[in-house]
């Protein structure tokens, strides 16, 4: 009986635990327009980029944390929904060497948009592509690089990225810290594409509005409190 017991506390005890891991809203989160993308325990509200159902294979959830699982080939997810102005915030956690990247403003019926880059700068390679460190992490990538003065958390540490959308204004955001800013449409904007790897495309970051992309890029990286606020 006494094992019985000491069984069940164990199990309430665990149960707790892992409940406490699934992303939440605080009141005051909710007061101010925050909405989670991500329940933590379903794929509800995502889908593959190119429409089809959330993949089968390739993404795992558990415990609150959504990851990729390169064994399973599952490509990049979007959300259902498509934004605009918009506040988004994003816990990430990258693996020895790993790549990634958080996409919004995307091209219909593509994986190609603007990327707040996820990346392990000092053991992936394209660190020190690019130009001016634009493919570090926390940039926009191959176009804007982030502030010298940024702050990452070691490899396996959990980040915060948060990305903020206003008219044509847009920032990145690493650990509580503005790291780039930029006008869209600018002159300046215009010119760093013309010098990018997207040089090519002229509709590039053009979107009005399109889904959140979360990148399959062949590494092991982790994402949870995905949440987002409308901007009015």
């Amino acid at each position: 009986m006494k094992n019985k017991v000491l069984l069940l506390a164990y199990l309430v005890l665990c149960a707790g635990f892992l409940h406490a891991q699934l992303p939440k809203l605080s009141k005051k989160e909710k007061k101010e327009g925050w909405v989670l993308l991500f329940d933590g325990v379903t794929s509800s509200g995502w889908k593959k980029f190119n429409g089809q159902s959330f993949p089968e294979k390739g993404w795992k959830i558990e415990n609150g944390v959504l990851t990729t699982d390169p064994g399973g080939k599952g490509g990049d997810i979007i959300t259902d929904q498509e934004f605009s102005d918009f506040e988004l915030s994003i816990d990430f956690k990258i693996t020895k060497g790993a790549n990634s990247g958080i996409k919004y403003f995307i091209l219909p019926k593509s994986n190609l948009g603007c990327e707040f880059q996820i990346l392990d700068d000092a053991n992936h390679p394209d660190a020190k592509l690019g130009k001016n460190g634009n493919r570090l992490q926390g940039g926009l990538y191959d176009i804007i690089p982030p502030s010298l003065k940024k702050k990452d958390k070691p490899v396996g540490e959990w980040n915060n990225a948060r990305i903020i959308s206003k008219g044509q204004h847009v920032e990145h955001w690493l650990n509580g810290k503005k790291v780039l800013s930029y006008e869209r449409g600018s002159l300046a904007f215009k010119t760093s594409i013309a010098e990018s790897k997207f040089k090519g495309n002229s509709k590039f970051a053009t979107p009005v509005q399109s889904p959140i992309l979360l990148q399959d890029h062949g590494d092991v990286v982790s994402f949870r409190n995905i949440k987002i606020k409308i901007l009015k």
